[in-house]
């Protein structure tokens, strides 16, 4: 597989057409005995009838792949539907160089949605191992549904299957996408999103919105003492014990290394002062904490607050933040100016 990978990487697209196309050319037709009774307990095949599954199997051509073998590429249209008989196959969205968002395997269809709308198939799929798969043609599609309406509804609820499995990626690569992967606070591209509906919704409301910048008190001489391990650990100690405090309108982003910044809509300067004290405190009043490496101290934070101006822009903001923070890192940290 990781010759593939590394051969994909060097091709132009035009190439790499070419090569996929020659790797579906040279897949080899397999020697196969069905096993009705083994076939039956399928997703594809789930109450179809035994004489069904036998004329069925007729459409069907069993072959083999190597590990490696790329079954189906975005460069070329896909005729077929792939029944995965024995083996392992991995999808990859965008390249075949990206992580492997699904695996199939045995009794799982590849191909079920490019087959059907005869189109470009919208990822890769490669063999990890050596597998056997049953191919069908989709000139075969229509006649069999006609033999077995049970085939069409089995079909359609794995297309319903992978619409679904879509989604929830693309749903998981939104939340990757603006949540740190460390403390799981959003993060600074998060936090441009969340300001402009914010700000938005604190002039159309007339209400104040302010902004707290949190900054981890000496925390390069805690990594020094403790470790980079121990650091980590104290940030995300941090990072849940700021949320527990927060309210669910509230969001914390963490805006790089030990700073993290927290909105607070709805909230003047007045209640933002008291929030922020609230927070300080909790992990002040708290020595040490348990991390999978064990005991460790707990950390203080100095914190700038700063109300949104009707002209500010999040810069602007930040930087008013940025310099109460420097104040109260001056005034000798643990403690909130504005």
């Amino acid at each position: 597989m990781h010759g593939v990978r590394n051969r994909a990487w060097r091709f132009s697209d035009d190439q790499f057409a070419e090569y996929t196309t020659a790797l579906g050319c040279a897949m080899k037709t397999a020697s196969w005995q069905a096993d009705l009774q083994q076939l039956r307990h399928l997703r594809l095949f789930n109450n179809v009838a035994a004489s069904s599954i036998s004329r069925l199997l007729k459409e069907f051509r069993a072959c083999d792949l190597e590990a490696g073998e790329v079954l189906l590429s975005p460069f070329n249209r896909n005729q077929y539907l792939y029944l995965l008989l024995q083996g392992q196959l991995k999808v990859h969205l965008g390249s075949l160089d990206s992580q492997a968002v699904s695996t199939l395997k045995v009794g799982d269809c590849a191909g079920e949605i490019s087959f059907i709308d005869n189109d470009h198939p919208s990822a890769y799929v490669v063999a990890t191992e050596s597998c056997c798969v049953l191919r069908l043609h989709r000139e075969s599609l229509f006649k069999l549904f006609q033999q077995s309406p049970e085939l069409m509804h089995n079909l359609l609820e794995l297309l319903c299957d992978r619409v679904r499995k879509g989604n929830r990626i693309i749903l998981d690569s939104e939340r990757t996408a603006n949540i740190d992967p460390l403390t799981g606070a959003y993060n600074r591209r998060w936090l441009e999103h969340i300001f402009e509906r914010e700000s938005t919704r604190s002039a159309f409301n007339d209400k104040p919105l302010c902004m707290l910048m949190l900054d981890v008190d000496h925390f390069k001489v805690y990594n020094d003492q403790h470790g980079h391990l121990a650091g980590d650990y104290a940030l995300c100690w941090m990072a849940h014990t700021l949320r527990n405090q927060l309210r669910p309108k509230d969001s914390l982003s963490r805006f790089g290394g030990e700073e993290f910044v927290i909105l607070l809509p709805e909230s003047g300067s007045e209640e933002a002062r008291n929030i922020g004290e609230r927070l300080r405190q909790a992990l002040h009043l708290v020595s040490s904490f348990h991390s999978p490496i064990g005991v460790l101290p707990g950390v203080t934070v100095s914190i700038g607050l700063a109300q949104k101006q009707p002209k500010d822009s999040l810069q602007g903001l930040i930087a008013r933040a940025d310099s109460a923070l420097y104040r109260a890192k001056q005034q000798g940290r643990d403690r909130l100016c504005d």
